[in-house]
């Protein structure tokens, strides 16, 4: 299997469903939707609905059934990075080699585009779950997966443990792990059991896949804490040197470059 071409592959997949689903740029009211499709369509590896697809097919399952979930998780983690980038937050001047939403429309309006995106994730499962699903029960549960990923039990808890530990000492590798597996692994591994639940997927499969998911999710923040020390801005797309200036908790603050690694 080539990589790289199953990314462009999915990437080209979840991009043209979300054109579909969203209402156009242009359309009323204009400026909320030209600042969800600046930063829905800013590039980006579309890694979480590239892992959606894959645990579909690892299953057995129709890519085309995973879809609604694919295109859902990548606008919640759009509206993510939208808020995380925001003054209040990371307070971030590039995301993915352009300036980010709030230097382009305003505060306001990237806060509104980030809830827009979320609410719009929940209306397309939905209207999913009521109409192409192959099974409602199971949509039911792809439903509640990626909102309990998202919410305060997942990422947004995951965000409000890594802001209390600027403001004090942490508690160690073992309490950042948490802060890793909820503010990142929580949406990495809805994406796989999601795509795993739309395929058809149960018993030693979801075992598995939600085993292999959790992993993926620490290795990926972890090694996301190593590039903003060491990695190119230009090659990134983002500022580097983030996490020093903030005074994060980090792996590699916590046992330096090459333990992280």
């Amino acid at each position: 299997m080539d990589l790289k071409k199953y990314l462009n592959w999915s990437s080209r997949l979840v991009e043209s469903a979300m054109r579909e689903m969203l209402p156009s740029q242009e359309a009323y009211p204009v400026q909320i939707h030209r600042a969800m499709h600046y930063s829905l369509y800013a590039g980006g590896k579309r890694l979480r609905p590239a892992l959606c697809f894959a645990a579909c097919q690892a299953v057995g399952g129709r890519v085309e059934d995973a879809v609604p979930a694919a295109a859902a998780i990548e606008m919640i983690h759009t509206y993510s990075l939208i808020h995380d980038d925001l003054p209040c937050m990371d307070d971030d001047d590039l995301r993915r080699g352009r300036p980010t939403c709030h230097k382009v429309f305003g505060e306001a309006v990237a806060v509104l585009a980030g809830d827009a995106l979320l609410t719009e994730a929940f209306a397309i499962l939905g209207a999913w779950a009521a109409g192409q699903a192959p099974d409602p029960r199971l949509a039911g549960r792809v439903i509640a997966e990626i909102g309990a990923a998202a919410g305060s039990r997942g990422m947004v808890g995951g965000q409000i443990l890594d802001l209390e530990a600027e403001e004090g000492p942490g508690s160690g590798a073992e309490g950042l792990e948490e802060i890793y597996r909820l503010k990142t692994g929580a949406m990495f591994r809805a994406s796989v059991i999601s795509g795993a639940l739309a395929g058809g997927g149960s018993g030693q499969a979801l075992t598995a896949l939600n085993d292999y998911a959790i992993s993926l999710g620490l290795a990926f923040q972890i090694y996301d804490d190593v590039l903003d020390i060491v990695g190119d801005q230009f090659k990134l797309g983002k500022p580097v040197g983030s996490d020093i200036k903030n005074q994060k908790a980090t792996f590699p603050a916590l046992f330096g470059i090459e333990r992280a690694r």
